[in-house]
């Protein structure tokens, strides 16, 4: 059994934590193996999250004060929970792909920027495109006015040539 001073640093640890992120999803975890439960830690952690298993009364008093507290009242049964200050999709993605692989783990809630979200608008998040893939699509709509303008202009050069070229053949051959 972990001291009081323990319960603390676990407490003070989860509270600071949770007053800096902006993605919390609340899960069960009962029925897991331990061999599916390094996975999804491993996944989440790939995902830039953190995974922990936290009693009750320590999620909420952790959650006093942040904006995870209406997800964290009046907790009952086994929880989990998800947090991560980064991208929210990615880790919803990572946390619905291990729930389909593994039927014992199940969402409660989520919390994306301080708005409660229910488990179909968490996986509604999962759909959408990451961070990353949004980016490069910008990009990609960014660059491809560039490259349009680019193309137009070289096919000026390379019509005055074909036309420069044909000229030449037909005096060649007018001779």
């Amino acid at each position: 059994m972990k001291k009081r001073s323990e319960k603390q640093k676990d407490l003070d640890r989860l509270k600071t934590d949770l007053a800096h992120i902006s993605t919390v999803i609340l899960t069960t975890y009962q029925g897991i193996t331990v061999e599916d439960d390094n996975k999804l830690r491993r996944a989440v952690q790939g995902a830039g999250g953190t995974y922990r298993v936290v009693k009750n009364t320590l999620a909420e008093l952790a959650g006093a004060g942040t904006p995870a507290e209406p997800l964290l009242k009046n907790l009952s049964g086994t929880n989990s929970i998800a947090y991560t200050s980064t991208d929210p999709v990615a880790l919803a993605k990572v946390l619905t792909k291990v729930a389909k692989d593994v039927p014992a783990f199940k969402f409660k809630a989520g919390l994306v920027d301080g708005r409660v979200l229910s488990i179909p608008e968490i996986q509604e998040l999962a759909n959408l495109p990451s961070k990353d893939e949004l980016i490069g699509k910008i990009m990609f709509l960014l660059n491809a006015p560039a490259q349009r303008i680019a193309s137009v202009l070289s096919a000026l050069n390379r019509n005055l040539a074909v036309v420069v070229n044909e000229a030449v053949k037909a005096e060649k051959f007018g001779q």
